[in-house]
């Protein structure tokens, strides 16, 4: 069975982007730019190659924790992998939400 991501993706639909997608490339374009590998980095961290692997390819949803020792395992903290993550997402095309946001369903009530 695929994700429903791939099969919007193969049906040329938007999709909004999962928070793991993009934490997972942010994990894996750290880890590359510092030309390390899965293995050292997942020895750092403490936590096994392919859990390391599923995450930076966004199949794993991370605790606090795991983000937290794969950051520091990349000399990073985890406000610095959140918000490289942020402005990863911020950069992405925006998707058209279906309906109204929350946002507008409450000043519309007001």
């Amino acid at each position: 069975m695929r994700p429903a991501g791939e099969a919007a993706k193969e049906a040329g639909e938007a999709k909004e982007p999962l928070w793991r997608d993009v934490v997972g490339d942010v994990l894996r374009r750290e880890r590359l730019a510092q030309e390390r590998t899965l293995k050292d980095v997942a020895d750092a961290a403490r936590i096994s190659m392919p859990y390391l692997s599923e995450l930076e390819r966004g199949r794993k949803e991370a605790s606090s924790e795991v983000l937290a020792a794969a950051a520091r395992a990349l000399g990073l903290g985890l406000p610095d992998l959140l918000s490289l993550a942020q402005t990863r997402l911020a950069g992405l095309p925006r998707v058209r939400p279906a309906r109204a946001s929350y946002r507008s369903e409450v000043r519309l009530a007001a």
